[in-house]
This record gives structure tokens, sequence and C-alpha cells, in this order.
């Protein structure tokens, strides 16, 4: 007779736990007399992350041409008032014993460094010089401009879809307003970029009220005085006196559908790639701080997905049910994989499907009916499975610094407090079959945005998509074709 792994051997000494020490490791949180905020959170080792967040990016470019938090990313780094150039700053970094990077999302703005602690300090003059003393000259405004036009055109020539899809699915929820507009500036806008346009984005944005510093491996309290050294005391290279012009706009969805006719040229892929078409239906969601968050994360988790074909085994959410119901069973489709796009203010739940051309409506089809199902509640065994790859999914990559530095940061700059992992998991155990049934019929309350790139010839009709989504069995009407067309 055997012994399940659950039960204890017979006889064997009970075990002795060793005390949790989570509850000494707290983010701390302080607020300076100009209104700059800065976080930390203890962890052990000598390295460190440091960086600045700031509440700016390409959803507050409505008064702007699209791309100044691009262009502004791409402008990181590249000088200051101490460093002369790129050269000039990564030099002093590696001296660091660091690396240093930049990245602008549709809502913040990280300019963030890691190295070793007792470095801390030249950091923090570094960081504090390349946000608020920035080279922009001509040559490295043009420089950028290169740089996003070779980024623009590989973007075009990849047949990975995802870039695309998720500009495509956010532009056709949140139609010409916050996180619809795009992420990505347009070519034929780049030249309205200049060094003045600049100037006054970050004139309008880069205020310290905007500002988190945040720390991850550091003590606060000289987190705390090296901020009011460098950061607080910085001067902008750029005017206080000029025009401003910032939006505090609160993200509409709106719905809608957005079709990009599009020819994937394959011949230069190194590996066979099949002529595919793409398309991602969405509904809307909710809010980070809304309390159904966590249960919507729940159920993207429990949608799960990814490609047809998957090197990791179970082990990689071959459980989920876009793997079982869809990909198992339906050969013909080459992905499916749900997202959660929350911002503060608004979110966008989609299921994005790829498969050939000819068979984009029943890739349709196949996805309103996944939607649909939701609203039959879900078997206690999946839930849980759901809840647990979430609870296990965000410990492991909180044990990343970066990734804890991005979370702290993160969470304080949007409301101004953090929530814990501890109390993270307690509300993912807490999410039930009625929690998922009720964020089901929520989203298909709402108007459907749909995104589709690729030969979208056969794609169906918008209100029939919207239909069907309406219907308890998710099901497209029937299309008759004479002679099989």
């Amino acid at each position: 007779m055997t012994t399940p792994l659950s039960v204890p051997l017979r006889d064997s000494p009970k075990p002795i736990y060793a005390e949790s020490a989570s509850e000494t490791f707290q983010t701390m949180t302080s607020k300076l007399n100009n209104g700059l905020t800065v976080t930390s959170q203890p962890k052990f080792g000598t390295f460190c992350t440091v960086g600045i967040l700031i509440d700016a990016g390409s959803r507050h470019e409505v008064a702007y041409p699209s791309g100044m938090s691009h262009y502004l990313e791409r402008c990181a780094f590249a000088g200051s008032s101490i460093y002369k150039d790129r050269d000039a700053v990564m030099l002093a970094v590696e001296k660091l014993g660091g690396i240093c990077d930049c990245q602008s999302s549709r809502d913040t703005t990280i300019y963030a460094a890691s190295v070793d602690r007792d470095k801390l300090e030249p950091l923090m003059e570094l960081l504090a010089d390349s946000v608020y003393q920035p080279t922009l000259d001509d040559n490295i405004i043009e420089q950028a401009r290169e740089s996003i036009n070779y980024e623009l055109d590989e973007l075009d020539k990849k047949p990975d879809p995802e870039p695309m899809m998720t500009e495509l699915i956010h532009e056709a929820g949140f139609r010409g307003n916050t996180v619809g507009l795009p992420k990505y500036p347009q070519a034929e806008t780049l030249h309205q970029i200049n060094r003045a346009s600049l100037q006054k984005f970050l004139r309008s944005y880069y205020l310290p009220e905007r500002m988190v510093v945040a720390g991850v491996g550091v003590d606060h309290d000289e987190l705390v005085t090296l901020s009011e050294k460098y950061v607080s005391a910085k001067s902008p290279s750029w005017s206080l006196d000029g025009a401003r012009e910032s939006d505090a706009s609160v993200a509409q969805y709106t719905g809608g559908d957005v079709k990009v006719q599009k020819h994937f040229d394959l011949s230069m892929s190194v590996v066979p790639m099949p002529e595919l078409a793409h398309v991602s239906i969405g509904m809307e969601s909710v809010k980070f701080t809304d309390t159904n968050f966590v249960p919507f994360a729940v159920l993207n988790m429990l949608m799960g997905g990814g490609g047809s074909f998957s090197a990791g085994g179970p082990g990689k959410g071959m459980f989920s049910r876009l793997y079982l119901n869809v990909l198992n069973r339906h050969h013909w489709m080459y992905a499916a994989t749900a997202y959660h796009h929350s911002y503060d203010d608004g979110g966008l739940f989609c299921i994005q499907g790829s498969a050939h051309p000819s068979q984009l409506r029943e890739c349709v089809h196949v996805i309103t009916q996944e939607f649909a199902k939701l609203t039959n509640g879900i078997d206690k065994v999946e839930l849980n499975r759901a809840k647990k790859q979430l609870q296990s999914m965000l410990m492991m990559n909180l044990e990343a610094r970066p990734v804890i530095f991005e979370d702290v940061g993160r969470q304080i700059l949007a409301t101004g407090e953090r929530k814990s992992p501890k109390q993270l998991c307690e509300m993912i155990d807490n999410v039930s079959n009625d929690d998922i049934v009720r964020v089901a019929r929520h989203m298909l309350s709402s108007r459907p945005a749909v995104a589709a790139l690729g030969d979208v010839k056969q794609l169906p009709d918008y209100e029939d998509i919207e239909n069907a989504l309406t219907r308890p069995d998710g099901k497209l009407p029937k299309k008759f074709r004479l002679f099989g067309r």
C-alpha cells in the first residue's frame, strides 16, 4: 500500500518551521515637501534596483503628436548636464557595476538602474540628471527619429502579431481617448516632434507630484536623503514659465472594430511560417483598484492559452480553457490567448486567436462561444487550479528584484499604497464561482471591441459578433454562400 504525498509518514518527527520574516519587509513610503514620493522595499543581497517612475505615457498625448513618450524613451540616458553623450552615461553606469534602462508605456515612464548597493549615491545623481537635465539637441532627436523609424519598419515586417494587435484592440476599445491613443508614433507625424514640443511635454508632466522614486534593496532613510539632495534639488533644463498642456481625462470605453488588411511577407523568415489572419475580441473590464480586479485576474489565468505548439507540457498552462476547449479541439487554430489590460480608470479583457484567413469566421465563432460559456459557471477543480497558478506565478515573479521594483513603484504611483503579496494571495483565495460569473456577465453587457490584422476578408460583420455575444450559446448566425463561396 502506497502512502500519498499529502499524508505524513507514520512515526515521522513533527516538522519545525521557521517563523516568517515577511512582516519585517514592509514597503516604506515618504512624501517630500515638493510633492515627490519616495518608496522602498528591503531585500537581501548586495545589489539594489532604483528608479524614477513618472505618471506620463502615450495616454497623455492627446494635445501632442503621437510618440512623445516613446521619443523621450529613446532620448533617455543619451546625455545630460554631467555626461556629454550616451557613451559617457554608459561608461559611468559601467563603473558603478550596473545597468540602466528607460521604458515608456501607455500610462507610465520609468527610468531605472541596478547597481551595487554602496554605489547608491552616484546612481541617484545620474538618475536625477538624466530625468531633469537631458540633452535634447538636434543630433540626439534625429538619432531617436531614425531609431523609431527602424523600429516601426521592423514592427511592420515581423510575423509576430502581438504588438500590433495590442495596439489595435486598445484603439477599438477606447476610440480616440486615453489608453486608446497609439503607443507607437505614426511614421508620417515623426517630423512634427522637435525640441520645443518635447520640452513642452516635459514641462507639463515631469512634475514632482507626478513622480515616485522607488528602491529595492536600499535603506529607506538613505533613499529619502539622497532624493532630497539630488532629485528634489535638481532644476529642470526646460523653462517652467512656458506653455503647458496636460490631460487628466478618464478612460472612456467605446467598443467598436478596427480592421487592418495586411500581407505578411514570410519569405525572409528562417523558419517556415504559415499564412495567418489574427483577430482579437475584447470586452470592458475594470480598473485595477476595483474590487472585481482580482476575479478578472483569476479569469485571465483560467482562460490562459498560447500557441498550438508548446515544448513545456502541462506545466505551461495546458489545463487552461483555451488549450482544452480550443487548441486541443480545433487543429486549424494556431494560437488562442487571453489578455487582461487594466489601468487606473478602466480595463479591457480580450481573447486573441490566429488561423488561416479562410477560417477567420470559424475562429471568431470559437472565441464568442468561449466568452458565452463563462456565464455557466466554473468547475471547482478548474477554479482552484487557476487560483493556485495565479498565486504561484505572482510569488515566483516577485523573487526577481526588478519585478519587485516595478510592482512597488507602480502601485505607489497609481494608488499611494502597496498591497503585499500576502494580501493579494488572500484576495485570490477568496474568489468564488459567483465572482467569475458576475464579472463574465459584466463583460458581456458591454459592446465588444474587435481588432483584426492580415487577410481579414472573412471576418464576420461587427453586428454579427455583437449579437453572438448576447446569445447564451455565443454562436454566430449562419452564413449561406452561393456555389460554395
